[in-house]
């Protein structure tokens, strides 16, 4: 199916051609997600939220400058997330703007982690992309949208201790580059998000581990930097006007780009000399999920709603 429906969203670089728009968010609940719908939002676009949630969900939502909807539903739950799709779609129309940024992250050594747990990072991260993609592609290509995946610096040079959400990253990124060629003829766009140390949860979770605070402190000063979330989102926010191809966070990243493998023996020469000087109950101990959104989704399986339950109804 070819879109065939208006001009692409963006390319306009001033953000004027998204003001009205439909933006999807995932992961919209905090940190980075949350930022991004506020600063959408702040543009002038409708802006649906998806997460686990709720609460915060509707919080977020009702705080939105342009009109918000929240729908709490699972990624992992092609189903849940197929619902969603189609609660954006009836209040809306089709979305213009779609970003897979749900995530999560587990720290420690892999034979110490928990199977279902690193299953679950898999899972959230790299699935819950491939089903938001699938669930809101029909729209993107009516709307001739916009599809953002939010991928890390963990998909240059894989750490150690985070081998799941490593794994995960550099999966979405090999996922939105084939997606990109596929979807690219029916006026879809695919860009990827590379984010490096933000100011969520997540990241004071790592700083909380001896080892991965110790890969941070090694890394040069600028490298060594903790961006806002709001900062990050308003690079997103740019590289989502512009429809690009990579958006980087901070945007000096795109010139690590050519030494990329270089990186992956640098990260392990810098983990080996920290895990000698450690015992194994130092590096082991502080092993499990990170950050607040991570813990509520790791607790919320035991309670989860197989369907999308629709938030308040939009504001204006």
């Amino acid at each position: 199916m070819r879109g065939v429906r208006g001009r692409p969203a963006g390319r306009s670089g001033d953000g004027t051609v998204l003001r009205g728009r439909v933006a999807v968010v995932t992961g919209a609940a905090r940190g980075v997600g949350e930022a991004l719908a506020r600063r959408l939002s702040a543009g002038g676009m409708r802006v649906a939220l998806i997460g686990r949630e709720e609460a915060s969900l509707r919080r977020v939502a009702l705080e939105l400058p342009a009109p918000g909807l929240c729908v709490e539903a699972d990624v992992t739950d092609r189903t849940a997330i197929g619902h969603a799709s189609e609660l954006v779609a009836e209040r809306w129309g089709p979305a213009s703007v779609v970003v897979a940024n749900a995530g999560i992250a587990a720290g420690g050594p892999f034979a110490a982690t928990d199977a279902d747990l690193w299953q679950r990072v898999i899972d959230v991260n790299l699935i819950g992309s491939a089903n938001t993609a699938r669930a809101f592609l029909p729209q993107l290509q009516e709307s001739r949208g916009y599809f953002l995946q939010i991928a890390s610096t963990a998909a240059f040079g894989s750490s150690p201790m985070m081998s799941a959400y490593c794994a995960s990253k550099a999966g979405v990124e090999s996922f939105a580059q084939a997606l990109r060629g596929e979807v690219e003829p029916d006026g879809v766009a695919v860009g990827i998000g590379y984010l490096h140390w933000t100011g969520t949860d997540m990241v004071a979770g790592i700083e909380e581990h001896p080892v991965l605070s110790a890969l941070r402190r090694h890394q040069p000063g600028p490298a060594r930097r903790v961006h806002s979330a709001a900062r990050v989102a308003d690079w997103l926010a740019t590289g989502i006007e512009h429809r690009a191809r990579h958006v980087y966070a901070p945007p000096w990243l795109r010139w690590c780009q050519p030494l990329r493998p270089f990186f992956p023996a640098l990260v392990a020469h810098i983990a080996r000399r920290e895990l000698r000087a450690l015992s194994t109950g130092d590096f082991t101990s502080d092993t499990g999920v990170l950050g607040a959104g991570g813990r509520a989704d790791w607790d919320g399986l035991r309670h989860t709603v197989r369907s999308p339950r629709p938030g308040p109804p939009p504001s204006g």
